[in-house]
């Protein structure tokens, strides 16, 4: 048998008891906690014959994305390269084991059971993990003393990650998580020290996220700020409130795992502010989520119901209405992809005429996953576009102007006609191209 000297900081301890199911290392850049993780598979698979490792992300496009470098310069390293076979795309283990490297995302619920039979799963940048490759993952790798590690800077409270090993509640029974930063690592390179303190002069902003292992303010590029809505929250409701509505944005089906019903409570005041007033959003069937929107209404003696004309429409008006007669429906329209119809609601938050009563902590985690691209959380911004109907039929002076500059400059640009050619546009661009 192998005996290994591997330094370790002190910080891993609790890692390295026995008897434990989940392990889990939170934290910054510069942490260690790659190559902690590395050198323990290292370890396993020359302590136990034969072991099975799995590293996976969920997204995987090459081995240049995952831990298949780091791995084997461990092996190099640790001087045990006699006892592995380093492969093009897997790694050979003592005793018939192997290590390979895998994309969840690749995965379904039948293909995921060719990893039964493997004892650790290390799951890299876990705060990518969707919560359906999670839940495909947990129950896979089942045989005896099996382990799934992971390691993960931390975007959002909403992460799945972060929801399962970090819960309020506290992690799940055989669970060891460690939150784990430079400061914790005795050998922090000084070409990262000053990078880091780079970004300590230079983005204060993003410092704590990069470093420290904090939820990041918002993706790069969002659209909304927290800052914008910390700015212009409120705690009591405002006495002049001449509007209320209820907004839904229900998910496409209504299965265990499905996304969630968006339904917000939205209020105009006499000096046309705009006001969240409520994030009641729900899970479950229509007749659940029509039923929360209803009781929401009554309870804030709302004006009426908002819903989406020209996405299923038709069916959340059959289900409101099956509920109960004689509601005010109000239909909006919403321009195409989800991004254009949110950016004129962000720049009415960006002037501060949008404020929060109250904290609504994942309508906001979900606001600042929004950038100008899409949506970077996981699953569906339900929330968000339940919001932007909401505010879309509150703001009609605004969104409308911003509706009539997109069509105008799409105009413009189909009008554009360099050649000065009046034929028809396709045979002047055949013609150009002989």
């Amino acid at each position: 048998m192998t005996i290994l000297q591997i330094r370790t900081p002190k910080i891993f301890k609790p890692l390295l008891q026995g008897g434990l199911r989940y392990l889990g290392a939170w934290g910054g850049r510069g942490s260690g906690k790659s190559h902690f993780f590395g050198e323990k598979i290292v370890e396993e698979c020359l302590a136990v014959p034969g072991t099975r490792v799995v590293c996976v992300r969920e997204v995987q496009k090459s081995l240049k994305e995952s831990a298949y470098r780091l791995i084997a310069d461990k092996i190099r390293l640790m001087g045990v390269a006699d006892q592995f076979r380093v492969l093009n795309d897997r790694i050979e283990t003592p005793g018939g084991g192997l290590i390979i490297f895998q994309g969840m995302q690749d995965h379904t619920a039948e293909s995921i059971k060719s990893l039964e039979g493997f004892r650790i799963a290390w799951v890299e940048e876990a705060q990518t993990m969707s919560s359906r490759s999670l839940e495909m993952l947990r129950p896979t790798i089942r045989s005896p003393g099996s382990q799934i590690w992971f390691s993960w800077n931390p975007r959002n409270r909403l992460d799945a990650v972060d929801q399962f090993l970090r819960h309020e509640n506290g992690a799940p029974a055989g669970a060891a998580v460690i939150k784990v930063n430079f400061s914790d690592n005795p050998w922090f390179p000084k070409e990262l020290e000053a990078e880091r303190e780079l970004d300590y002069a230079m983005r204060p902003d993003r410092y704590g996220h990069i470093w420290l292992g904090d939820y990041e303010p918002q993706a790069v590029g969002a659209i909304w700020h927290m800052r914008d809505i910390n700015d212009n929250r409120i705690k009591d409701i405002p006495d002049d409130l001449e509007r209320i509505l209820v907004a839904i944005d229900p998910a496409v089906s209504s299965e265990e795992h499905s996304d969630w019903h968006g339904i917000v409570v939205v209020g105009l005041s006499s000096s046309n502010v705009g006001y969240v007033l409520e994030d009641g959003s729900t899970k479950g069937t229509p007749q659940k989520w029509a039923q929360r929107a209803i009781a929401l209404m009554d309870k804030w003696d709302a004006d009426g119901i908002v819903i989406e004309k020209n996405q299923g429409g038709d069916m959340c008006r059959a289900v409101l209405e099956s509920q109960r007669h004689g509601l005010n429906i109000i239909e909006v329209h919403s321009t195409r992809g989800k991004h254009l119809r949110a950016e004129p609601i962000a720049a009415v938050y960006a002037l501060g005429r949008v404020q929060h009563v109250g904290v609504w902590s994942q309508l906001e985690s979900q606001m600042c996953q929004f950038t100008a691209s899409g949506y970077e959380g996981d699953g569906s911004p339900d929330r968000v576009d339940a919001l932007v109907h909401g505010l879309t039929e509150l703001f009609p002076a605004i969104t409308s102007r911003s509706s009539t500059a997109r069509a105008q400059q799409d105009t413009a640009i189909m009008d554009y006609n360099p050649f000065g050619y009046e034929e028809d546009r396709g045979r002047q661009y055949e013609a150009v191209m002989e």
